[in-house]
């Protein structure tokens, strides 16, 4: 009899709250070649990316620590971290 061999789910570490989750049930902030932050929606596009839970506590946590200046090592304006909220808010509807 065959064995079904069980696939195997990557693993990411949300970079607010710490913890382990499932690729994906996380977003994913990528910084651009271009020096750009934006939500990778589909997870595929080009750049350092980092990965943040699907709620609206982590988000905030992460935009009120200044947590993507440390993650991706470059000076992160406030506007970035604005239309990192907007987009999530307004994709959550």
């Amino acid at each position: 009899m065959e064995q079904i061999k069980d696939k195997k789910v990557p693993m990411r570490m949300c970079v607010s709250c710490r913890q382990m989750m499932p690729k994906s049930s996380l977003l994913r902030i990528v910084h651009t070649p271009e020096g750009d932050l934006k939500i990778d929606f589909k997870g595929k596009q080009n750049g350092r990316g980092a990965y943040i839970c699907d709620s609206e506590a982590c988000v905030n946590k992460a935009i009120k620590g200044r947590i993507f200046n440390r993650v991706f090592g470059v000076e992160v304006s406030q506007e970035i971290y604005d239309y990192i909220k907007d987009e999530y808010s307004n994709n959550r509807r």
